[in-house]
């Protein structure tokens, strides 16, 4: 991920920490010359796990505040596999883009099929009437960093009125 998203010339915007997959992605650019930026709460660098080499570390007062600034910095968002901070954040993101918050793709890297049994709950969902199909269809999936990328760059976000749909009775 950290390679594709340097040579796509991407700077990457993340939580600013130096553990996981995150701190392994941004080590890869870090080491490609890619640019990153990280959004840390002073809670998790008094942990000691802020990415202190980064150029670009921004020290917020909570995570609330972390979250907004990287939304408002991103001009998209990848998940990857992780816990339940990654479900929290991109459960919000996607539901910023159904509410017209934003209008940002949201893509799911799809790790040896991590998202798929997210994928099937949240088909579930359009199954049982808590979801329209179209913004399903806002859920972007690959396997592929690269085809991740390409599918975000299309990305057009669904032209429904959440609240009519729920009206039409």
């Amino acid at each position: 991920m950290g390679e594709t998203l340097t040579e796509n010339e991407i700077t990457l915007i993340y939580g600013g920490s130096n553990i996981g997959l995150m701190g392994e992605i941004a080590n890869s650019m870090i080491r490609r010359n890619g640019n990153v930026v990280g959004i840390i709460p002073q809670v998790l660098v008094e942990k000691e796990v802020a990415f202190t080499h980064l150029q670009d570390l921004r020290i917020v007062n909570s995570m609330h505040e972390r979250k907004a600034l990287m939304a408002e910095l991103a001009d998209g968002f990848i998940s990857m596999p992780g816990g339940f901070g990654t479900l929290e954040e991109t459960i919000e993101m996607l539901t910023w883009t159904q509410l017209g918050i934003h209008e940002k793709p949201l893509g799911l890297l799809n790790v040896e099929g991590y998202f798929d049994r997210l994928c099937e709950f949240i088909d579930h969902m359009v199954s049982e009437g808590f979801l329209v199909q179209g913004f399903r269809d806002m859920v972007l999936m690959d396997d592929d960093p690269g085809g991740l990328l390409e599918k975000m760059l299309k990305f057009s976000p669904p032209q429904i009125d959440k609240w009519w749909e729920d009206k039409k009775g």
